[in-house]
């Protein structure tokens, strides 16, 4: 799982949402133990730790126009 954890930090905003529906299709087979679900239970809430930490850096960059029309981080 460390493996997994480092390579998933290394994931684009992007591919942690495809890896999350992977993981979110393979949860809803039946063919799953319940143990492999909880080790996809526990990547997938660590993916979507990573993306929400990654999607708050992203709106923090992001430039707004202030009223004198200049540009500032919000």
């Amino acid at each position: 799982m460390t493996e997994d954890k480092n390579l998933a930090e290394d994931f684009t905003i992007e591919e942690s949402i495809k890896e999350l529906d992977l993981i979110v299709q393979r949860l809803e087979s039946r063919e799953i133990s319940l143990e492999d679900s909880f080790v996809m239970y526990q990547k997938g809430m660590e993916l979507l730790r990573q993306c929400s930490g990654k999607i708050d850096t992203v709106e923090k960059k992001v430039l707004k126009i202030n009223e004198d029309g200049g540009l500032s981080e919000f």
